[in-house]
């Protein structure tokens, strides 16, 4: 027992002190858990706080849907791939331990468990670089669980917290491929890295590989078919590892396949060499470019610039590692190798998520600089080089008071602590000094690593776009309270927006609406909806809830929550169309809709209005389209497809705020009195004013936000509108921006919807089962929209691909039809499933095998063998790691 105690200490102290320091630099912030700051900023208040609260949701039975669909998001979606995403960190399961209510605390704890454990396995990784005192270990630990990406990246997204551990974790495995050992044991570590999550674990075995590759190149002790049996087993066991975590490949790859084009992004080039410099320095901000995020506190950052001073290292390694930090760094700030670290795609925001790796090769360094002992003149030269670095850096955007305050009070207690631990090994100073450098050196990474991330959460502060997101506060709690009063799934949807607390309300605080916001959103889905008349942001990353009542209609909605005034909002009735109905006109629908009009041309090229695809979606003419007449302001320009309005001019005086674009275009219309006016012009940015009220219009014309469908007002008993479009620069709208509901058309048109409903309708997990009208013929129409993986059965016939009506589920019945039955199956799922059984099966032979070829080899001695507890102790290495690699 004392030994495993002795193992664990070292990897719990660097848990304890780096888990720790994180906690005290919220408490002193104020941030949640500890004080009233919430962390929700940006994608943890927008993707991870909603995704765990489904988690919660699918763990306790109180949802609809399963791991494979997900029906309350973007009016049903896949699931697989968000959960094989966002939700596969090991510690993001504990959130089914709390209350739905408190969903944002384990969301935390998935943070700091992942910063402790990781801080845990860099200290165990380090012992098997080269052996040492834990305690010193743990210190330099400590700085790569708190290093820069995770205090200014990783936090906000738990899911990439799992790369923090997947880093030593294949490191360790891949030790043991060097000692050719625990094949079985390293393929399992590999296989729990890509699970957790495959995109930083693919970064994080990159690095692992560059390192193992430079320890073999080390080793010129080693022969060098050792070393190609040891490249041989890491190369098996990557392989077999990353097999068993095949679902998560295969099934990421086609929902990425399938999903909406993420906005184009482009590298705008290396930054200067200082400001990427200045970025080891601790403390310090980003300025307004950005950066690798990579310093690792100050002991780190005196020993890897002591390290190249350092005597004891031999030449070849110390040219060797600070070969490979430079490297990896050059590689950071290059596009084709940045390529090469985000899976040959640049991401969409900061080109520098693998910027956990460098810190951890910083810390590798750091530690071999320390465990070999480095004398008092090497380590002032290192300070030397520290301090030469902060002064040329002195005028660099991120290097702020923060840095300095690092630098020189945490700088000198940690020289001072390095120093003392020097001359304690050439005994040149008492004993008790040996005793308390290593306890000094702790509590200034405490302290200092408390203060770091202290200080980049206020200065994240100051930074509007990293304002939190309500989540499940008051008003999200009454929201939900709400909308499960009305709700009455699956007989219609009972839809959260538009009124928004975060991007994925559906998952946040229940009920069945548009919005969704993931990498994952289909192109099918969001060119759908879009097309019906539903806003999106993001380029249709995130959809949104349709706002008019015919998309209301014909996806089925029969509440939704609606703002009322500032912070206030309420759920209204609507009139839902049934979701499922069978029609005779859509007979020939299928994949691809193909169909034509009278022209012979393909009907989904056809040119046409928001408000004709709504009604063929809907199976009725129900809107009056009138012709605009330009009626007062700058005469607008007609142009293919629309009008293109000129630049605003000076504002009206008196205007104020509420007028900032002066008296822009206004145009009239003519509808039948009592009707209902709705406008539609996706990519107009600026406001609509009409019928004594206006809204604001938030589009762009590059396509990255669109409008939905809005409502003016009713029509006045003249019958004319008079619609004011007013904004920035010129403006384009579309032909026929305007649409009119006539009195009761739309009511008629749902109850013969309802008439060809069908006679019972139920979902399950991620299927659906109808029951139609005897003899039903045509096809059978469903208010989803199509995403490829459903697979249907008419009469329980064999199951076949369903297609698409005006981008939603159709299914051809043929003739006779009464039972329809669907089932949807993520894509890759059964590829992915049969690369994980082969790698099982490669694992399962090698366990099995590996002991009989160790008995077989093993020669047969019958003597008896005495060995004493002293041989024992001579025989095993000293310290928490085992021998370590040449």
């Amino acid at each position: 027992m004392r030994p495993i105690i002795r193992r664990l200490a070292a990897p719990g102290l660097a848990a304890l002190l780096s888990m720790g320091a994180y906690c005290l630099a919220l408490a002193l912030h104020g941030g949640y858990p500890f004080g009233g700051r919430s962390r929700a900023v940006n994608d943890l208040g927008n993707q991870f706080v909603p995704f765990h609260a489904r988690l919660w949701d699918l763990l306790h039975g109180t949802t609809s849907g399963d791991l494979f669909f997900n029906w309350s998001s973007g009016y049903g979606v896949p699931f697989l791939a968000d959960f094989l995403t966002y939700l596969m960190n090991p510690f993001s399961w504990l959130v089914g331990l709390f209350p739905r209510h408190l969903v944002e605390f384990p969301v935390f704890l998935v943070t700091l468990l992942s910063i402790g454990l990781g801080a845990a396995l860099m200290t165990v990784f380090l012992g098997r670089l080269r052996p040492g005192p834990g305690l010193l270990r743990a210190p330099l630990a400590v700085g790569y669980g708190l290093c820069a990406w995770v205090l200014r990246d990783g936090f906000a997204d738990p899911m990439w917290m799992w790369g923090l551990v997947s880093l030593p974790m294949t490191g360790i495995a891949a030790d043991w491929c060097l000692h050719r050992r625990r094949w079985v044991a390293g393929t399992l570590l590999v296989a729990l890295a890509w699970a957790g999550n495959f995109y930083t674990a693919a970064m994080a075995s990159l690095a692992t590989a560059l390192v193992l590759l430079l320890r073999l190149a080390l080793a010129s002790g080693t022969p060098v078919r050792d070393r190609l049996r040891s490249l041989g087993r890491a190369v098996s066991m990557a392989a077999v590892g990353i097999a068993l975590a095949a679902p998560a490949l295969t099934v990421t790859l086609e929902a990425s396949r399938a999903a909406q084009p993420a906005p184009a992004v482009s590298y705008p080039g290396p930054p200067q060499l200082l400001d990427q410099l200045a970025q080891l320095l601790p403390g310090g901000g980003r300025g307004a470019q950005e950066l690798p995020d990579v310093f690792v506190g100050m002991p780190g950052l005196l020993l890897v610039a002591a390290f190249p001073l350092v005597r004891a290292v031999p030449v070849r390694a110390r040219v060797g590692w600070c070969v490979l930090a430079a490297a990896v760094a050059g590689s950071f700030v290059w596009e084709p190798t940045i390529l090469l670290w985000h899976g040959f795609a640049l991401p969409n925001g900061s080109p520098f998520r693998a910027a956990f790796v460098l810190s951890g090769i910083l810390v590798m360094i750091a530690w071999l600089a320390l465990a070999h002992r480095p004398r008092a003149g090497e380590l002032a030269g290192g300070a030397a080089l520290v301090a030469l670095l902060a002064w040329a850096c002195r005028d660099r955007p991120s290097v702020g008071t923060p840095t300095w305050v690092l630098l020189a009070g945490g700088g000198g207690v940690v020289l001072g602590a390095l120093l003392a631990l020097a001359a304690a090994r050439r005994r040149a100073v008492p004993g008790a000094v040996g005793t308390v450098a290593p306890a000094a050196l702790a509590c200034a990474v405490l302290f200092g690593s408390t203060y770091a991330a202290y200080s980049l959460a206020a200065l994240r502060d100051e930074i509007a776009w990293f304002r939190p997101k309500a989540t499940l506060g008051p008003r999200a709690l009454a929201a939900r309270q709400g909308l499960a009063a009305r709700d009455d799934w699956p007989r219609s949807r009972s839809d959260p927006g538009p009124h928004e607390f975060a991007d994925n309300d559906p998952l946040l605080i229940g009920g069945e609406g548009g919005s969704y916001y993931s990498s994952y959103v289909p192109a099918a889905t969001a060119r759908t909806l879009r097309g019906l008349g539903a806003g999106w942001y993001i380029n249709g990353r995130h959809t949104l809830s349709l706002e008019d009542p015919v998309g209301r209609a014909l996806i089925g909605v029969s509440s939704y929550l609606a703002p009322r005034g500032p912070g206030r909002f309420a759920v209204r009735p609507a009139a839902p169309g049934p979701l499922l109905t069978v029609r005779g006109d859509i007979a020939s629908a299928g994949p691809g809709e193909r169909r034509t009009d009278g022209s012979g041309r393909p009907r989904a090229a056809r040119a046409e209005s928001v408000f004709a695809r709504q009604e063929r979606a809907l199976g009725a003419k129900v809107y009056e389209v009138p012709a605009l007449a330009p009626a007062a302001g700058p005469a607008p320009v007609r142009t293919l497809g629309g009008w293109t309005l000129p630049a605003a001019g000076p504002p009206a005086p008196g205007g104020g705020p509420d007028d900032p674009y002066g008296p822009g275009t206004t145009f009239t219309a003519r509808c039948t009195p009592g009707g209902t006016a709705v406008w539609y012009a996706p990519w107009f940015y600026g406001k609509v004013s009409a019928l004594g009220g206006w809204s604001w219009a938030i589009g762009r014309r590059d396509g990255t936000t669109a409008n939905p469908v809005r409502t003016l007002g009713a029509v006045p008993a003249d019958g004319t509108l008079s619609v004011r479009f007013a904004g920035p620069g010129r403006q384009h709208v579309p032909e026929h921006p305007i649409g009119c509901l006539p009195p009761r058309g739309l009511s008629a048109a749902v109850a013969a919807r309802r008439a060809g409903g069908p006679v019972k309708w139920n979902t399950s997990g991620h299927g659906l089962v109808a029951e139609l009208p005897p003899g039903s013929s045509g096809s059978a129409l469903f208010a989803l929209p199509a995403v490829p993986g459903w697979g249907c059965s008419v009469d329980g016939g064999p199951s076949r691909g369903a297609g698409s009506f005006a981008g939603l589920l159709a299914v051809p019945l043929g003739s006779g039809a009464s039972r329809l039955s669907c089932v949807y199956t993520p894509p890759g799922l059964v590829p992915g499933l049969a690369a994980s059984g082969a790698g099982v099966l490669a694992l399962a032979a090698v366990a099995l095998l590996a002991p009989l070829r160790r008995r077989r080899d093993a020669p047969f001695d019958a003597s008896p063998q005495i060995v004493t507890i002293h041989q024992i102790c001579q025989n095993h290495p000293s310290g928490d790691g085992d021998r370590a690699a040449p």
